[in-house]
């Protein structure tokens, strides 16, 4: 029986950050992770080896289209293998960066699957079998989530994928039809048309980005249309089959009606995710869990169960990765006797398409469904120096203020860079400033931050550059 003061399962962004701070504020932790590295599913399977992807796939489609323009000729030639190497060592040098700090921290970590037997004990089964139970006065639940599946749909990720799979394809499909039209489906999505794959979305709801800032989806959509994406929205799959070497994949009008036909080579199931509450012995423990199997917790991310606290995609919350960090590190300090705390109303958004689509704080839906009075910023790119010299004029930035006080509400930005320039907007509501604020922040010239600057002045309909 080994002895801490905290254990973390799960090294994620949230477990790991969480061990980290928590080491350095003095309490001796271990750390246990199922997989054969740290990182989670960003490192591994998630956030990293996407936008490496993303990045590689943006740079061959700008060689072959754009440089051109530019006076740099070029013909590009694909080497998917040397690609998918780039990708798989950016993910080793993240995952080996994870492994240093938790060394150079003095973070215990075990490399097993663990298993809660009750407060303050954890027991971890290794890999080959052995078991080993370790104490601790708290535990924190940080193992993340999952991609949900298709009910009837099975798998293989070969040519019925998960975001797994279709990060080692080991070919450009003809054809990709993507279920579901959420982030994980647009960017990766984004990285198989790049690289000359026909992409068709079918989506249930009757929008792309059901969770963002409704006017800032529909430009999306329509962008990403001229790219070559089709969309089926409103629509729901029903059978996905075999036929030879490819897929028939059908699907109907979600409110019923005539059933239609698409043929696909490969077939991304992209429907979301899960929270990872199953097999840690949390039912046997006592912790309660909501309908959706989400550990459910108080403001200090404690459960009902003294001593066993959960951050990340196991509660309640959006999905990301930097909101897991911040809560691990709120937990951390929380256990440290420090006043750990998470500003849940700035938490930034990004899907790294390109365009960018980035947005912190409130949609205009949410304001209006919250009876909010607000006033309204907006600046097209196309009106941007910078971006017309760039040639990236797709895309706005709209900015949402309290129509009383001016303070800004939420910001929403669509362009290239967008990942980039949405941690203003951030800083600015983080310490509760206003649209005025914002305005008279001299901005450097020529950037694409000076259309942030000018939605600003936007809001109160004194714009320069419109």
């Amino acid at each position: 029986m080994s002895a801490f003061d905290l254990i973390v399962i799960g090294t994620g962004p949230g477990g790991y950050v969480c061990a980290i701070r928590a080491s350095q504020l003095g309490l001796k932790v271990a750390v246990v992770e199922k997989r054969a590295t740290h990182g989670g599913t960003c490192l591994n399977v998630g956030c990293i080896p996407s936008k490496a992807l993303l990045h590689s796939s943006e740079l061959y489609e700008e060689a072959k289209h754009a440089l051109g323009d530019m006076g740099i000729e070029v013909k590009p030639k694909l080497d998917l293998t040397k690609m998918m190497a780039f990708k798989d060592d950016g993910v080793k040098g993240n995952v080996n960066g994870v492994a240093f700090l938790l060394r150079k921290n003095k973070v215990d970590h075990f490399h097993g699957t663990g298993r809660i037997l009750g407060p303050g004990k954890v027991q971890v089964t290794f890999i080959n079998g052995e078991k080993q139970d370790l104490e601790a006065k708290h535990i924190v639940i940080a193992t993340g989530s999952s991609l949900a599946q298709l009910p009837g749909i099975d798998i293989d990720e070969t040519t019925v994928v998960s975001s797994t799979g279709a990060l080692s394809l080991p070919e450009v499909p003809k054809r990709l039809l993507v279920i579901g039209a959420g982030v994980i489906g647009l960017e990766l999505g984004s990285v198989w048309r790049r690289l000359g794959s026909k992409v068709t979305f079918v989506e249930y709801l009757d929008r792309i980005l059901p969770e963002m800032d409704a006017e800032v989806t529909r430009q999306t959509q329509k962008i990403l249309a001229k790219q070559g994406f089709t969309f089926k929205l409103g629509s729901k799959v029903t059978g996905v089959e075999k036929r030879g070497s490819h897929y028939k994949v059908k699907f109907e009008p979600a409110g019923g009606g005539d059933t239609q036909e698409i043929n696909a080579d490969v077939v991304l199931i992209a429907i979301g995710r899960v929270p990872n509450t199953e097999g840690l012995g949390l039912q046997e423990a006592g912790v309660a869990l909501d309908n959706k199997g989400r550990v459910i917790v108080d403001e200090h991310f404690k459960t009902n169960i003294p001593g066993i606290c959960a951050i990340g995609d196991v509660i309640a919350g959006p999905m990301l990765a930097h909101k897991a960090e911040d809560e691990g590190i709120a937990v951390a300090e929380i256990l440290a006797g420090q006043a750990g705390h998470v500003n849940y109303d700035v938490i930034p958004n990004v899907v790294y398409t390109f365009p960018e689509v980035a947005s912190v704080g409130k949609s205009e839906e949410e304001l209006k469904e919250a009876g909010v009075a607000y006033k309204i910023g907006k600046f097209p790119f196309t009106a941007n120096a910078r971006a017309k010299i760039n040639r990236t004029t797709d895309g706005l930035v709209k900015i949402l203020a309290d129509a009383e006080t001016d303070r800004v509400l939420g910001v929403h930005i669509v362009a290239a860079n967008a990942s980039e320039m949405i941690a203003e907007a951030a800083v600015l509501m983080e310490f509760g400033g206003s649209a005025e604020d914002l305005a008279r922040t001299c901005h450097a010239h020529p950037t694409l931050t000076d259309a942030v600057k000018e939605a600003a002045l936007a809001v109160d309909k004194r714009a320069l550059h419109l």
